[in-house]
């Protein structure tokens, strides 16, 4: 049998065993990671085709039992006019709702031995298999598949092109299988400090910083953490790697005023060796200088083979761990069109599982503004990404100071990711928010371009832009994109827990439900400016708007610290 792994255990299985069967090929995309042949990104080189006997690493994701109970149990815990309000779930509680039927698992195993797989370990909730086999036998598993290798920049990858396909008995047992198709993205870091429109004030803006942080969200020097049982996480992706010595140097420079602490507390994977990541400095940065003086992670995920998904190693790792910091905040994403709807739910049952233990998932909305896909050489539609359009989690859009030379009011970051999901229906919980914004707006763009009864997001917002951030021991100015305000709210929502569990309450967890039951209480409402979409003569560019209350820019607004920790005391 396969063998459970409790946190970082890396036992392993061997199964043989030999018997025919019989296949069907997949159609819609059904156990796809896309829902076509895999598109190469244009920043990855092909090299070749891959030997028979390199290895590959693929993840199974196997069917889940209670998908619809824990949906509801979600419902109950995050709402806090529910008597279960609060009440969490163990880890080990949540894999004994959520685990594979034996005859699942039964299948699935003996498919595999089928085929003389060898090496495969389980996590503590057996609902995923990841086993190492070499790409002959791989694509003896799942005919149609052809695995090739692509480089980018000092990165390789592993992975096949056209469709696959599954013995008939086995794919309704399955969700996905992760490692085959899907091409890490990378979210790009905005400096818009460098553009044209700017450059004559380059030398007298002093950018935003964890002081203009704390003086605007009113955060005192008395706001930052003591709890003992408090912690929060970022995570690093695409070769991301934040320093040590950067983190010292920047509070050093930007820590005054505050106590804070200048290192991480754990690092949960392997740090590569090169250069600084500006995108992981920042999270790492700004995370502890808004939730400071509390103890912070860092999830670090190169991948072990060339074959692996580092955002699905992630997910992986959280299933995996009994004791995880209640706030984690990610700054990724990838088009929701470039991702299969299997592969899709399944992450989403993944964020349903961590609400249920009480952990706050923070996404960044995207610096794309509404996106633009290109249909037809004359259609076009807005994009919606993933993660930021699921609905069990948080999303978080960005703003600008109206006047850069001061603290001034918030106006819309026009790089601000937001809108509709064309994948997942709106949740119960925001329904009234977004159809008032529906109905009272008056200049929304045509309905042809965005999902009206879809997800919509962000769910609230902060500063995103011009950050200082410290990459490499320089200080660099002018970094910006919802990859600098996702960590501030994380951050602040880290305080509050800290607040919450000195008085003997629960954490947060899953926010939204009573995020949107306040109605815009202790935020910020941004009512002025809009973000990017597609440069057509249709909309000319303009996505969505700001207005009173909740929009799919900047959500509910950005938080009043004080108020915002008073209205969630309770």
């Amino acid at each position: 049998m396969v063998r459970t792994e409790r946190e970082f255990d890396q036992k392993r299985v061997h199964m043989v065993a030999v018997f025919v069967l019989s296949f069907i090929w997949l159609v819609n995309g059904e156990l796809l990671e896309a829902d076509q042949d895999a598109v190469v990104p244009g920043d990855w080189t092909f090299l070749g085709r891959v030997g028979p006997l390199e290895e590959v690493e693929l993840t199974f994701a196997l069917k889940q039992q209670n998908v619809s109970k824990m949906e509801e149990l979600l419902k109950l815990v995050s709402d806090p006019d529910s008597h279960q309000y609060g009440k969490y779930l163990s880890l080990d509680e949540v894999a004994a709702l959520s685990r594979p039927s034996p005859l699942t698992e039964k299948v699935v195993e003996n498919w595999l031995r089928s085929h003389g797989v060898m090496d495969c370990h389980t996590i503590i909730t057996r609902d995923f298999l990841q086993c190492v086999m070499t790409v002959e036998v791989a694509e003896a598993l799942l005919p149609g598949s052809k695995f090739h290798r692509f480089s980018k920049n000092t990165k390789t990858l592993l992975r096949s092109t056209s469709q696959y396909s599954v013995h008939e008995d086995v794919h309704q047992h399955l969700d996905f299988v992760g490692g085959v198709h899907r091409f890490p993205q990378k979210r790009k870091i905005v400096s818009k400090g460098w553009e044209g429109a700017r450059q004559a004030i380059l030398g007298y803006h002093l950018g935003v910083t964890p002081a203009v942080i704390r003086n605007r969200y009113n955060l005192t020097a008395k706001d930052v953490g003591t709890a003992a049982n408090n912690s929060q996480a970022v995570a690093q992706f695409l070769e991301q790697y934040y320093h040590p010595a950067d983190l010292a140097e920047f509070m050093s420079l930007f820590g005054g005023g505050f106590t804070h602490m200048s290192t991480v507390e754990r690092v949960v994977g392997t740090q590569g060796g090169g250069k600084a990541g500006i995108e992981a400095s920042l999270d790492v940065e700004y995370i502890m200088s808004s939730g400071a003086n509390i103890s912070t992670w860092v999830f670090t995920n190169p991948g072990r083979h060339e074959s692996q998904e580092p955002f699905l190693q992630w997910m992986l790792l959280l299933s995996n761990m009994s004791a995880v910091p209640w706030v984690h905040t990610i700054s990724y994403g990838d088009d929701e069109d470039s991702l299969s709807e299997a592969y899709m739910n399944r992450i989403n049952i993944e964020f349903m599982k961590a609400g249920l233990r009480g952990i706050s998932m923070l996404f960044a909305s995207g610096d794309s503004g509404a996106g633009c896909r290109h249909l037809t050489k004359e259609r076009n539609t807005f994009r919606p990404s993933f993660p930021a359009s699921s609905p069990y989690v948080t999303t978080v859009g960005g703003t600008s100071f109206q006047n850069p030379f001061k603290l001034s009011y918030e106006v819309t970051d026009y790089i601000s990711g937001g809108g509709f999901s064309n994948v997942f229906p709106m949740p119960d919980y925001q329904v009234d928010a977004v159809r008032a914004y529906l109905k009272s707006v008056q200049s929304l763009p045509p309905q042809t371009y965005f999902n009206t009864t879809g997800r919509a997001y962000p769910d609230l917002a902060a500063l995103s832009d011009n950050y200082w951030v410290v990459s490499n021991r320089v200080p660099i100015p002018w970094v910006s994109g919802t990859s600098a305000s996702t960590p501030v709210v994380g951050g602040i929502l880290s305080l509050i827990n800290d607040q919450r569990f000195l008085k003997g309450l629960p954490a947060l967890g899953f926010i939204n439900p009573r995020l949107y039951k306040m109605q815009g209480k202790g935020l910020y409402d941004v009512t002025v400016g809009c973000h990017l979409s597609c440069l057509d003569d249709k909309v000319e560019g303009k996505g969505f708007c700001a207005s009173p209350s909740w929009d799919p820019v900047t959500g509910w607004g950005t938080p009043n610290y004080p108020v915002f920790l008073a209205s969630l005391m309770d």
